[in-house]
Order: structure tokens, then C-alpha cells, then sequence
């Protein structure tokens, strides 16, 4: 399938949407940021195909969001996020504030999120609930929320 390259637009969002417009790219990431960070793991948790998954990795390294990293002597690999993938994860952070206030229903968010700041759990947006300050991919701990698969 064939996809539309917006990279060359004259558009922040879509150069943005170049890199994570894909569905399982953000998934990705947000599997990455929360620890796993090895093909298999991340391969278990979304259920996504083999191909898909190496597809989406290379493009995300190829891009500099993440970086390839070997742990063993055999061609294995470990991802990690980059500066440039941490601040994009901050984008996440954003987008699943707007779900866990729009699309999370009675159950309430599946995700919560500690400041390491102020150490009180807060939502994902820009800012602790809280204290107030800015919160960062790295200045927060991910912690099962009421919402939470079993």
C-alpha cells in the first residue's frame, strides 16, 4: 500500500504526521517509552505482525526518533528513544489526555501518570495538575489507571 508522503509539505503537522501518521507508529513509541524495548516485546503487547513491526522500526530509526541499539553478540536489537522521539512522545502525552477526557468513559483512564517533581499522579497534558509545572516524556512515571486492562 502506497502512502502519502506529507514530509514535503510546508506544514509542522504534516511533516510531523510524515513520521507518526502511520497507526502503529505512535503505538510503537508509546511502547518504547513505557520500557519495552525489545522486537519481541513490543511484538507481544500489540499483537501486530512481524513485517509490520520491523517496517515501522526502521522507519522510526530511519527518522531519529529512535535509536537501534545491539544487546548481544547475535544481530539483536534493542530500541531506545532519542531527544528527538522524547519530545515527540510529549505529543502523545497530549493526545492521550484528550482521550482519557473525551474517550475513556466510566472506566477512567487506562494510564496514569506520576510527576516526578511533586510526586502526585496528574493527567498527561502539559502541565502537572498539581504543581503546574511542565511535565516531559522523562519527568513522569506510567502507572496502571482505573481504566486499565486487567
Amino acid at each position: 500500500m502506497q502512502r502519502t508522503n506529507f514530509g514535503g509539505m510546508a506544514c509542522s503537522i504534516a511533516r510531523t504526521l510524515d513520521v507518526i501518521g502511520e497507526p502503529w507508529s505512535p503505538l510503537v513509541l508509546r511502547d518504547v517509552w513505557a520500557g519495552l524495548s525489545r522486537f519481541e516485546q513490543i511484538q507481544a503487547d500489540l499483537g501486530i505482525s512481524r513485517k509490520v513491526l520491523t517496517e515501522r522500526l526502521n522507519h522510526l530509526v530511519e527518522r531519529g526518533v529512535l535509536e537501534r541499539r545491539p544487546y548481544d553478540r547475535r544481530p539483536r536489537y534493542e530500541y531506545v528513544l532519542t531527544q528527538k522521539g522524547a519530545e515527540l512522545v510529549e505529543v502523545l502525552m497530549v493526545m492521550a489526555n484528550w482521550g482519557d477526557r473525551w474517550l475513556a468513559g466510566e472506566a477512567g483512564p487506562p494510564v496514569v501518570y506520576r510527576h516526578h517533581a511533586c510526586g502526585e499522579v496528574s493527567g498527561a497534558g502539559l502541565r502537572c495538575d498539581h504543581c503546574g509545572e511542565a511535565l516531559h516524556a522523562g519527568n513522569v512515571d506510567l502507572l496502571p489507571g482505573p481504566g486499565a486492562a486487567a
